[in-house]
């Protein structure tokens, strides 16, 4: 069983030794925003959601819960679960996309230098958790000092369904306050922010067994206490295993609302805060990735925006109607700010070149060759850093349109191929699983079995080259116009 806890939903999917999804249920989660910039969720919906779909698991598909012999779980990353001294939860949980903490990011900084990128290998961002830890301490003083120990989402789940109280690497690495190479908690940065280090969780690898179901929540769920329950690992990490990116030959681009470029990293060099660098699922590996804040989103804002009745595929469809380059205008993804290269909350969107030739086609293609040239934005950090890699394996909703994956393979130069089995994070949690209760020795071989091929789209070298053009033109828009975003978004908050 994989356990695929995300923001707004989670999913149950049951596995055979064939690696085929047996059976598959989800509950929707509901999100609290009670102010620009708030994102926080209740953690007990997060176990009622995975209880409802493992019961429905049982009810509707009829699945005999005593046959599941292992389950672990992927994770939506960050977010600051904080227990008290019976391990109760003392305030609602501040979720990955919470933005309030640019204050306390300028501070790490400030207190730590450069020795927290050299320690963390990342630069603390407002999505990360040390922040957010942080903010609780300056702002809600009287819960800090109630805090026993801090978990993430899904390690707080498994710790309602089995009573063991840890956390794995791949996700621990994304609180930035571990010591990545080491893989320790950094006792340095804890003393130099005034952290009392004794709230970190004891620490496991993502493949290790940390329990069975309890007796307590085998009786709330129908599951069996003789079920192993192995540790898991960060949503990004288990999609990596779940698409198969298991050596260093391979990328992986994910498109959902955000987009992510993630690539297997043998070595601890990391990339001096360019890139997240991250431990991997698989144990003294690691992974790097760069994101791209709206990425789908920028699709589904044009859209809504300007969508005319039709279907959001038949809209995404209109871009077939436009030549590469879409008549000379070119998008930039800014609409939310941007991640990956440009850290920067206030930079936005553009359209440059707008023209009277320019149709409703043009606008679509130009936003799906925008998202696509930030991804390549992402790749040239890769290759200034002489990393080389043969395919890139393209998942999320992008790759239902065959349009959009060629244009990725074009501006890319590389093949590009998809997967048949679209559940990456959830089947990189149930492979966890099935290594851990031995039916393979190890990830590499379950994903010969579990991880099926899809399509190959490879580069045309007429297009290629049309595209290179293009994307030294799109390279030199954020530059241009950064100071410019800024001073509207000043002119916009003082209106």
């Amino acid at each position: 069983m994989g356990v695929d806890l995300g923001t707004g939903s989670v999913k149950v999917s049951v596995m055979d030794k064939e690696g085929q999804i047996i059976s598959q249920e989800s509950a929707s989660l509901s999100l609290s925003q009670t102010q620009p910039g708030y994102s926080e969720q209740n953690p007990e919906d997060w176990v009622t959601a995975t209880t409802v779909a493992i019961v429905n698991l049982a009810l509707k598909d009829h699945i005999d819960l005593n046959q599941v012999e292992g389950v672990s779980y992927s994770g939506q990353m960050h977010g600051l679960v904080l227990l008290g001294s019976d391990n109760q939860i003392l305030r609602p949980a501040i979720l990955w996309d919470d933005t309030r903490t640019t204050k306390q990011c300028k501070e790490i900084m400030d207190v730590c230098g450069d020795e927290f990128i050299k320690i963390t290998k990342n630069v603390p961002l407002e999505g990360f958790t040390l922040p957010k830890i942080l903010w609780v301490k300056e702002n809600e003083p009287l819960i800090y000092k109630q805090a026993k120990t801090f978990l993430l989402p899904k390690d707080y789940l498994r710790y309602r369904m089995t009573g063991d109280i840890s956390m794995e690497y791949s996700d621990a690495a994304g609180t930035v306050l571990l010591d990545v190479v080491k893989k320790q908690w950094s006792q340095e940065i804890g003393d130099k922010l005034g952290i009392d280090m004794s709230i970190c969780p004891k620490l496991v690898n993502s493949v290790d067994s940390v329990g069975t179901i309890s007796s307590e929540y085998a009786k709330y769920s129908g599951m069996s206490t003789e079920t192993k329950v192995f540790a898991g690992a960060a949503d990004n990490a288990a999609g990596a295993l779940g698409a198969g990116i298991l050596d260093e030959n391979k990328v992986m681009i994910s498109t959902g609302t955000s987009g992510v470029v993630l690539k297997y990293e043998n070595d601890d060099q990391g990339y001096q805060g360019k890139l997240h660098f991250f431990n991997h699922a698989i144990p003294d590996k690691y992974y790097s990735m760069g994101v791209t804040l709206a990425a789908g989103h920028s699709l589904n804002w044009l859209y809504e925006t300007f969508g005319d009745g039709e279907s959001l595929s038949d809209f995404a469809n209109l871009a077939d109607k436009s030549p590469v380059g879409a008549h000379g205008l070119i998008f930039t993804p800014y609409i939310v700010g941007e991640r990956t290269p440009y850290a920067d909350s206030k930079i936005r969107g553009s359209f440059i070149g707008v023209s009277s030739i320019n149709t409703k086609s043009d606008f679509v293609r130009s936003v799906l060759e925008g998202v696509i040239f930030s991804y390549a934005d992402i790749l040239k950090i890769y290759h200034e850093h002489g990393k080389h890699f043969d395919t890139v394996y393209s998942i999320g909703g992008g790759t239902k349109s065959e349009t959009w994956l060629q244009i990725q393979a074009n501006v890319f130069n590389t093949k590009v191929k998809t997967l048949e089995n679209a559940q990456e994070p959830g089947l990189g949690a149930a492979m966890i699983a099935a290594v851990g209760v031995k039916w393979f020795s190890s990830l590499e071989q379950c994903e010969t079995q579990f991880v099926k091929k899809g399509k190959t789209y490879w580069p045309e070298p007429d297009k290629v080259e049309q595209y290179q053009k293009l994307y030294n033109i799109y390279a030199q828009v954020y530059d241009q116009t950064k100071m410019m975003n800024h001073e509207l978004i000043d002119f916009r908050n003082n209106d």
